[in-house]
């Protein structure tokens, strides 16, 4: 791929404005414009439940907003439009959303995904982002479910490395720090350390995009990461890049709350589940085209995660 081409797959992932100056690539990729337009949905026209507004946390409730952390290079999830700093995506909506049902503002707080959880209850209130529910996280913050999905690989066109999903021994995987990819990859790394093959290199990066574009540029053979989010990848690079199988371990995702913060969690529980409920929810997700991934019950630490 020329550098150009490049960077124009990049633009569309994240923005142009963020990741490469204004002369590198111009701002009408159609695929660019494609993104802008996603958003169908008016999050201002979801309106504040006074019961449900009522069970936010006094402190939070009196500051007027609603502070939410998210990794914002994970599309369709949530990313920087073309002008390199408003946030977008379905979590985005759905914080905002979130927020209109608190009567509150929404401020999202732009993290890296790895400083999320451990920043959750004193950088900001809560945590969406595209956040797998796990149990050894769910031993750090508490979650509200409201979305699932799974993991999907993605190679260049033709698989001209011969990725075979089942024996990734001596393949470079590209995934993002702190994601439940990361933590499968170095399994695999690990197993095949343990069969005698050969040595499986983990290719980490602390931007989505990065790992996507890894795989475009031949710096990794294939990369790994939510399925939504590599469904998106792989529609903006064209000819590029396509999906070696299908989703994988389809899992629940959650809104993070500060642990023991039970009348916090209570109130994103009642919140969500209202938009769940009234139709917006599903609004939200159809716009973003990611739909496939929506349930119909939003619970505190469920103990199904599938």
């Amino acid at each position: 791929m020329s550098l150009h081409r490049m960077k124009k797959f990049v633009a569309a992932l994240a923005g142009a404005a963020l990741l490469f100056g204004a002369a590198a690539c111009g701002t009408s990729d159609e695929s660019d414009a494609n993104a802008e337009k996603k958003a169908a949905f008016d999050v201002a026209s979801v309106k504040k439940d006074d019961r449900i507004a009522a069970m936010v946390p006094k402190s939070i409730a009196d500051s007027g907003k609603l502070t939410v952390g998210m990794e914002l290079s994970y599309a369709p999830a949530e990313f920087l439009a073309n002008d390199g700093k408003t946030p977008q995506g379905y979590d985005v909506d759905l914080a905002k959303a979130l927020g209109k049902v608190f009567g509150l503002d929404t401020e999202i707080v732009s993290s890296t995904f790895d400083s999320i959880v451990p920043s959750v209850g004193s950088k900001y209130d809560l945590g969406i982002t595209a956040m797998t529910i796990t149990q050894e996280r769910m031993d750090a913050v508490d979650f509200v479910s409201y979305y699932k999905a799974g993991s999907s690989w993605a190679v260049k066109k033709g698989n001209p490395e011969h990725v075979n999903t089942d024996d990734l021994c001596g393949m470079k995987i590209a995934v993002q720090v702190g994601t439940t990819q990361e933590e499968e990859a170095n399994e695999i790394k690990e197993q095949c350390k343990a069969d005698g093959k050969k040595d499986v290199e983990v290719l980490p990066s602390k931007l989505q995009t990065d790992a996507a574009t890894s795989v475009v540029s031949g710096k990794a053979d294939v990369f790994y990461a939510d399925s939504p989010v590599a469904g998106y990848a792989i529609s903006q690079t064209g000819d590029e890049l396509e999906e070696l199988g299908s989703a994988e371990g389809v899992v629940k995702q959650g809104v993070a709350v500060k642990k023991g913060d039970t009348e916090l969690a209570k109130a994103v529980q009642a919140g969500m589940q209202h938009l769940m409920d009234d139709g917006d929810y599903m609004k939200i997700l159809k716009a973003w085209g990611v739909e496939n991934g929506a349930i119909d019950k939003a619970e505190i630490n469920p103990t199904d995660l599938g």
